[in-house]
């Protein structure tokens, strides 16, 4: 597959700026000499993990928490940015112990995603979490979240349940299942 030249940038500036984001609008020439504007997420660099974290006993765990968009507690995979210095294995591991009090002595990578690409330049890797051991960090939180234990045997029902709809989580657990037998399981 050849790799096509992007549009010619002819002026960029943050049109928005807040404590957590700044919108950037991006004045484009194609290359048939259609020019246009488009605003994004002015990319800040960090990235993010996701991991699906597999007991001994077979389940997964999942939490519950908060999300402001959607304004309702949503259910999920154990997610976080990188911090500074942090490869994505270290800050997987972090995340698995500030939100639901476990480490991993097994991260295997599933995949590097990209949330609407059209918007966001942020990536985030998706991590199967195996030989879980309970140690627990303090995570920034703003309550305790709520674990959530789910049998893997019935994970497909995961996808039809209303709280289950982030599309991360989805994808996570959807590449988990199919990589599942390579893994031993």
């Amino acid at each position: 597959m050849s790799k096509k030249k992007g549009p010619e940038i002819l002026a960029q500036q943050v049109v928005a700026q807040s404590k957590l984001f700044s919108i950037e609008s991006m004045d484009l020439r194609f290359s048939n000499g259609v020019e246009r504007t488009y605003e994004r997420m002015k990319p800040s660099g960090r990235h993010a993990v996701m991991m699906v974290p597999i007991t001994e006993r077979g389940d997964i765990l999942l939490v519950r928490e908060y999300a402001a968009g959607t304004e309702r507690y949503e259910l999920g995979f154990p997610k976080g940015l990188i911090d500074a210095g942090e490869t994505a294995l270290q800050a997987a591991d972090r995340e698995l112990k500030e939100e639901i009090g476990f480490g991993s002595h097994k991260l295997t990578p599933l995949k590097e995603v990209i949330l609407a690409p059209s918007y966001f330049s942020s990536k985030m890797t998706l991590f199967i979490a195996q030989s879980l051991y309970p140690q627990t960090l303090e995570g920034d939180e703003p309550e305790p979240l709520e674990i959530v234990r789910w049998p893997l045997a019935q994970a497909e029902e995961l996808l039809t349940h209303l709280d289950f709809c982030e599309a991360r989580s989805i994808t996570a657990l959807l590449l988990t299942l199919r990589s599942l037998p390579t893994l031993g399981e």
